[in-house]
């Protein structure tokens, strides 16, 4: 099943989706909730508890995602 709009498409059937064209990797997802997590705790905005789970979560779906790394950030559609 794919589901097409003019800004989100999903592809059901492969478990996919696309953002404004763009290939959404739930490691890349990671790779920013990693990074925002360090950014708000350098800020002193977070307390350490919120850090720290917004971290581990990044982590663990940048670690599930390992194997496509190559891809995460590479632009346009993608098989």
């Amino acid at each position: 099943m794919q589901v097409t709009g003019t800004f989100l498409t999903y592809d059901g059937a492969r478990r996919r989706l696309w953002i404004a064209g763009q290939r959404c990797h739930h490691g890349a997802t990671g790779a920013l909730l990693t990074a925002g997590a360090a950014l708000g705790f350098a800020a002193a905005r977070w307390n350490p508890v919120r850090t720290v789970l917004i971290a581990t979560t990044g982590s663990l779906l940048m670690a599930h995602d390992w194997k496509d790394r190559s891809v995460w950030f590479q632009r346009g559609w993608q098989d």
